[in-house]
């Protein structure tokens, strides 16, 4: 099993039906990789279609740099034949060419808009992340790779856009996004990144919907703010007040080494593991044994 580091909850963050809970590691690291959206703006990664034609769960990304650059699950990419989202956080290697696996969040396009894709400043919410991890760990733990539920993932995006009141014609997420702008600007600004924090537990209302930890605090303090964007459409969604506790959270992270672990073939550079328990969705990447994101996503 990937080591899971020691980790303290930190005081909470709130805003409306939101609450964050940091997470501080007893020793982070220095991240030894480049995150996808730094490698993708000045050009050292670069994702396209796989072919002229495409592949609707598969991208094609090389990385021409000296570093391995992380993707991290449920990230945005906008562009090419239609809007993606990745299945999993994968590593990429240096000076590689491999594929990406993704699912459509845009059911109702099929043609270029530009070659290559850029990378969002949003994120999956909770509720699109669970489809996704739930069917990509079927996959994966069944020994196949890292699929998901294609028409899991469109139903889901097309009845969070109609509860939060958006349209779209070409049912994208990214319209609901864009739409829910200055709501969802509103919860990355006050649930701000909490310093030195190398994750943070989300919680919906009365309950922990997800839990992201990463090796490096400077990684986090990037990640953060997209995070939370997904979140925020959750959040329109909550009727309830939020009413976790710090207790709950360290219950949640307590319980982790009890979980039913099984090591799976990584889609890129390093290790990777899948739990499926009552309560959680769980996958952990490592590169030597030692954590790059373990995510939590709830049942």
């Amino acid at each position: 099993m990937v080591a899971v580091p020691s980790v303290r909850v930190g005081a909470p963050v709130a805003h409306d039906k939101l609450t964050v809970f940091p997470l501080f590691l007893d020793a982070p690291a220095a991240p030894n990789y480049r995150l996808s959206e730094e490698a993708l703006a000045d050009g050292t990664a670069v994702v396209e279609e796989v072919t002229e034609g495409g592949s609707v769960p598969n991208l094609a990304v090389t990385n021409t740099g000296e570093t391995l650059v992380l993707f991290v699950e449920g990230q945005e990419l906008r562009g090419a034949k239609q809007n993606r989202v990745l299945n999993a956080s994968v590593l990429i290697a240096a000076k590689t060419k491999t594929v990406l696996p993704v699912s459509c969040v845009e059911q109702g396009r099929w043609r270029y808009t530009s070659k290559q894709f850029t990378s969002s400043e949003y994120h999956s919410s909770s509720k699109l992340r669970k489809v996704l991890k739930k069917s990509v760990n079927d996959s994966t733990m069944s020994g196949g790779g890292h699929s998901s539920d294609q028409g899991a993932v469109w139903s889901e995006v097309s009845r969070q856009m109609n509860s939060v009141g958006s349209r779209s014609d070409t049912l994208a997420l990214a319209d609901t996004m864009t739409q829910h702008k200055p709501h969802i600007d509103r919860h990355v600004a006050e649930v701000a990144y909490a310093e030195g924090a190398a994750g943070l537990a989300v919680a919906v209302g009365g309950k922990i919907v997800s839990v992201d930890l990463f090796d490096a605090a400077e990684t986090c303090r990037k990640v953060w703010p997209r995070v939370i964007s997904g979140m925020a459409l959750d959040a329109m969604e909550e009727p309830g007040a939020s009413t976790v506790t710090a207790a709950e959270v360290e219950a949640a992270l307590a319980g982790l080494a009890a979980e039913p672990w099984q090591p799976v073939r990584a889609a890129g550079a390093g290790e990777e593991e899948r739990s499926e328990s009552a309560r959680w969705h769980g996958s952990a990447l490592a590169l030597n044994g030692n954590l790059v994101h373990g995510s939590l996503v709830a049942v």
